[in-house]
C-alpha cells in the first residue's frame, strides 16, 4: 500500500484539507497566470520554506519526491535550448518544479481518507447528474493504492528478464506489464462486483 503521508505529524498536518486543498488550486492557477519568472522563483522559495519550516527530515522527504522531475527538466531545458528559448524554458520549468513541490507539501501532510473525503463533499452536487461521488473517490484511491503494485511487478518483470538475456529489459516488460494490470482491473472489478459495487445513489 502507498503511504503518501509524511509521518511523524507536522504543525500543517492539522491545517484541515479543505483549506490545503484551496490553497493549492488558488497557488497553481496563479503559477500560470504569472508572467514573470522572479515572481515564481518567490513562490517556490516559499514553498521550500515550508518544507523547512516543518523539519529538515520534513525538508529532506520533499527534496527526495522532487527528485523525480529531473528526466522533465532536462528535456524541457533541451528543448527550448535547442529552440533558443531560454527564457520560456526557465519559466516553464520554474512552474512545473514549484506546482509539484506545493501539491507533494499537501499530500505529505493530508492523510488519502481526507482528501478523498473532500473529494466527495464537492462532487455531492453532481448527484442530479448520475455522478456517483462514492464511485469517483473510489477508483482514485485505488489508483493510489495500485501504484506500489505496478512498480513491484515492473521491477519483478525487469529482473525475470534480466536473468534470462542479461539486458535491463525496461521495453521488453511494458507489454506484459499492461496485460498484468489489465488482468488485475478486471479481477478486482468482479470482487467489487461480487460485493454488491457501489450504488449510484451513493
Amino acid at each position: 500500500m502507498l503511504a503518501l503521508t509524511y509521518s511523524p505529524q507536522t504543525r500543517l498536518h492539522a491545517v484541515p484539507a479543505p483549506i490545503k486543498l484551496t490553497a493549492l488550486c488558488a497557488i497553481t492557477t496563479a503559477l500560470f497566470i504569472i508572467p514573470t519568472g522572479w515572481a515564481i522563483m518567490i513562490l517556490g522559495g516559499a514553498a521550500l520554506a515550508l518544507y523547512a519550516a516543518m523539519g529538515i527530515a520534513f525538508l529532506r522527504a520533499g527534496l527526495r519526491t522532487l527528485y523525480g522531475l529531473w528526466p522533465f527538466v532536462v528535456v524541457l531545458g533541451l528543448w527550448h535550448g535547442w529552440q533558443g528559448d531560454w527564457d520560456s524554458g526557465i519559466l516553464i520549468i520554474a512552474r512545473l518544479v514549484t506546482a509539484v513541490a506545493f501539491a507533494n507539501l499537501v499530500t505529505m501532510t493530508t492523510p488519502l481518507q481526507d482528501m478523498i473525503a473532500c473529494l466527495v463533499r464537492l462532487l455531492r452536487p453532481f448527484r442530479r447528474l448520475g455522478l456517483s461521488p462514492n464511485a469517483v473517490s473510489l477508483a482514485i484511491a485505488m489508483m493510489i493504492r495500485f501504484i506500489p503494485v505496478f512498480l513491484s511487478r515492473a521491477e519483478q518483470l525487469k529482473m525475470a528478464y534480466r536473468a534470462r538475456s542479461h539486458r535491463s529489459g525496461r521495453w521488453a516488460v511494458i507489454f506484459p506489464l499492461a496485460l498484468g494490470m489489465l488482468d488485475d482491473a478486471d479481477t478486482v472489478s468482479e470482487a467489487l462486483r461480487a460485493r454488491g459495487g457501489i450504488s449510484p445513489k451513493e
